[in-house]
């Protein structure tokens, strides 16, 4: 059995009821991080989860609002009052590994790691298999090295997320059957934005992987103006989930 918990419901522009992206993984050997926007250390706070826990974190893509709290990840894990001592694997699409070179340019000494051991890699395109799971990959459309994720369980559940993405196949080809398949949605129907899903869209891809549930987040605060559900429900007739900060789904 995993639980899926969602940190950050929202996207890059500031909101008084969402976060920014951050998705906690929870199996059970293994807790996975999945993207840290600004503010996602002090959520995982609120659910009792620490700098300490996540054995593996993938990013979707480099945008700040997906990526910011990175480096106040690997600060803490130096200078907590607990230094990190359990090794980390952090992963990321095409440009990855020189995103945090660069990264490792700026901030030195302050983010290298002391107690434990950081591994930084891009995903291949072959399966990775970590643990008690199996880690498949696709590039979606956004930008440049976005990648979206389908991570399958030992006891055969599986689940899928989108990060940011426009309509493709590849996000219908990753959610394949899933038992959730977790979609950005950033604005509603009428409000398109070039790189991003509407609720129909999210539908349509529902429909077309025959997913057994959808969980819409990734939400600007013009969502909130809006029936989100109901325009999606108009497309896919299985079960939609409206994603909210601290959310937590068994699977």
């Amino acid at each position: 059995m995993a639980e899926i918990i969602i940190l950050g419901s929202g996207t890059g522009i500031p909101s008084i009821r969402r976060g920014s992206p951050g998705l906690i993984v929870l199996s059970d050997n293994t807790s996975i991080l999945i993207d840290s926007g600004p503010g996602t250390l002090r959520k995982m706070l609120e659910l009792g989860i620490t700098y300490q826990d996540p054995d593996l974190i993938l990013y979707t893509h480099l945008h700040p609002d997906h990526t910011a709290d990175l480096v106040p990840t690997l600060f803490a894990c130096k200078y907590g009052d607990l230094p990190r001592e359990k090794d980390l694997l952090c992963i990321g699409g095409s440009g990855f590994k020189s995103f945090f070179e660069k990264l490792e340019e700026l901030y030195g000494s302050w983010i290298e790691p002391q107690s434990y051991h950081l591994t930084v890699k891009e995903i291949s395109k072959e399966a990775l298999l970590y643990r008690d799971l199996k880690i498949f990959s696709k590039p979606m459309a956004h930008i440049s090295g976005s990648v979206g994720y389908r991570i399958e369980f030992k006891d055969g559940k599986s689940i899928a997320i989108s990060g940011d993405t426009d309509y493709c196949q590849n996000i219908i080809d990753l959610g394949i059957e899933v038992d959730l398949l977790i979609l950005e949605c950033s604005f509603p129907d009428g409000k398109k934005v070039e790189g991003h899903l509407t609720p129909s869209l999210a539908g349509r891809i529902g429909l077309k992987s025959h997913c057994k549930k959808l969980l819409l987040t990734h939400l600007y605060p013009v969502c909130d103006q809006f029936d989100i559900l109901e325009q999606c429900r108009q497309v896919y007739r299985g079960e939609v989930l409206l994603g909210e900060d601290l959310m937590r789904i068994m699977i």
